[in-house]
C-alpha cells in the first residue's frame, strides 16, 4: 500500500537513507560500549563499567527507535554487520584499551554521531518531517551529552 503521511517519496528515502547512517554509527557505538563494559580494568573499574551499562542500555533503546522510523518511512532498516560497517563512519577495532583509552575513544564515537545527524537533522525540517527531527534532536542531544559527560573524565583538575 502507498504511503501518504504528506512527505514526497524522494524525500523520505533520502531521510532513510540518512538515518540508516545515523543508526549504523548509533550501533557501532552500542557495541564498543557493550565491549568497554565486559572489559574495561583498573582504579575506574566500578564507576565506569556502569556508567558503559547506562550508556549501552539506552542506545539499545535508540537502535529500535531508529530502525523503526527508516521502516515507518517506507524503507528497510539495515541490520547486518555487513552493512553497517559500510554505512558507519565509526571505525571497529579488535584491541581491549586501556580505561582512559576506552573513554577517550567513545568521545569521539559518540562525537562521530552528532556529525552524522546534524545534516539528517536538516533534512527531516527542510521535508516538515517532525517526527524524525524530534527523534534526531532527542539523540543529537544524549549523544552530545554523554561525550561530554566522558570527556569530563579526562580532564585534569
Amino acid at each position: 500500500m502507498k504511503i501518504d503521511i504528506g512527505i514526497d517519496e524522494g524525500k523520505r528515502q533520502n531521510i532513510a537513507k540518512g538515518l540508516s547512517s545515523v543508526l549504523a554509527d548509533s550501533y557501532a557505538v552500542y557495541l564498543k560500549t557493550h565491549n568497554y563494559h565486559w572489559n574495561v580494568t583498573g582504579p575506574m573499574f566500578q564507576a565506569l563499567h556502569t556508567m558503559f551499562e547506562t550508556q549501552y542500555t539506552e542506545l539499545a533503546i535508540a537502535v529500535d527507535d531508529l530502525a523503526e522510523r527508516i521502516r515507518s518511512l517506507g524503507s528497510f532498516a539495515p541490520g547486518s554487520f555487513k552493512q553497517y560497517m559500510e554505512l558507519s563512519s565509526i571505525k571497529d577495532s579488535d584491541e581491549v584499551p586501556n580505561a582512559k583509552t576506552m573513554v577517550a575513544n567513545l568521545v569521539q564515537a559518540h562525537e562521530a554521531v552528532v556529525r552524522t545527524i546534524r545534516p539528517v537533522l536538516s533534512q527531516a525540517s527542510e521535508a516538515s518531517d517532525d517526527a524524525t527531527a524530534d527523534l534526531l534532536t532527542q539523540r543529537l542531544n544524549i549523544h552530545e551529552k554523554s561525550a561530554w559527560m566522558l570527556r569530563s573524565i579526562l580532564e585534569d583538575q
